[in-house]
């Protein structure tokens, strides 16, 4: 097999893995970099091919979702109230990571090559998930699909603007390779008084404007640079994700629908146990 062709093969596999990982709380992003050292997957020092694909999976969510984007479109147009609220609260929850994204993209971009800043967001991020999770306030039993009393948003129109800036302030620790977009957003939303299933889906609708404005960010700043071979195996990471993430979504939902995410939380320990280990033995 051609060196071009196993670049192509990694970028479908790196593809897949984000799909599958992108939203579940044990973040895409760790699984890519850490995957395409092991696979020795080169796609640049700009990092655009781990930022881009991602938003294959969003496409993926907008899809799947396309009925309730053309209700809060509609909503939006004839001035419907709750409609109105509910895209007043993206725009708040999306804002902290733009203006802090533009701010700060070198720096965040610096972190994604050094492996051993995994380990501590992953291990920290499942410690935070299991804490969280213990909390009295949230639902008692792993099968509960509504929040306990102390949780005020039950739907995506019961939020508040104040829950909303929660959540979006969670959405800027995740610029810390390892943390996970999913997981900072939905655990975020739940300490806001968001019932779990609600934040994770709200936490998917925040993630089609963040993952849209990077993309369009990244390929602005360094799309001129990069080379037929890389933009193809964008294109195929993309679809990959795509692909995949068709799958995941609606798992996702009716798991947390049914489930805590404690699994997730001890999968982040250990997966931050093997990547310490690896960096020690390597």
């Amino acid at each position: 097999m051609t060196e071009s062709a196993w670049f192509y093969l990694k970028a479908l596999v790196l593809g897949l893995v984000e799909g599958f990982t992108e939203f579940i709380p044990v973040s895409s992003t760790a699984h890519l970099l850490i995957l395409g050292d092991w696979i020795n997957f080169s796609s640049g020092d700009n990092k655009v091919f781990e930022v881009v694909i991602q938003f294959g999976s969003i496409l993926a969510v907008m899809w799947i979702f396309r009925g309730r984007l053309w209700q809060l479109a509609r909503g939006v147009l004839s001035g419907e109230r709750e409609e109105l609220m509910f895209a007043r609260n993206l725009a708040i929850a999306f804002l902290p990571a733009a203006v802090i994204g533009a701010l700060a993209i070198g720096f965040i971009k610096s972190l994604f090559h050094h492996p051993g800043i995994f380990v501590a967001t992953l291990v920290v991020g499942g410690l935070i998930m299991l804490w969280v999770e213990r909390k009295p306030h949230f639902a008692k039993h792993a099968d509960d699909t509504v929040a306990s009393q102390h949780a005020t948003a039950y739907s995506l129109e019961q939020i508040t603007w104040k829950q909303a800036l929660v959540v979006g302030f969670a959405q800027c620790v995740a610029m810390v390779p390892g943390t996970s977009r999913s997981g900072a957003t939905i655990i975020g939303g739940m300490l806001a008084g968001i019932q779990r299933k609600t934040a994770t889906e709200f936490s998917f609708f925040l993630a089609m404007p963040t993952m849209l404005a990077a993309t369009v960010y990244d390929f602005y700043k360094h799309g001129a640079v990069l080379s037929d071979q890389q933009l193809l195996g964008i294109v195929i990471g993309f679809v990959a994700a795509f692909v995949s993430a068709m799958i995941v979504v609606r798992a996702v939902l009716n798991f947390v629908a049914r489930h805590t995410y404690r699994p997730f939380a001890w999968y982040r320990i250990g997966l931050g146990a093997v990547v310490l280990a690896w960096l020690y033995f390597r």
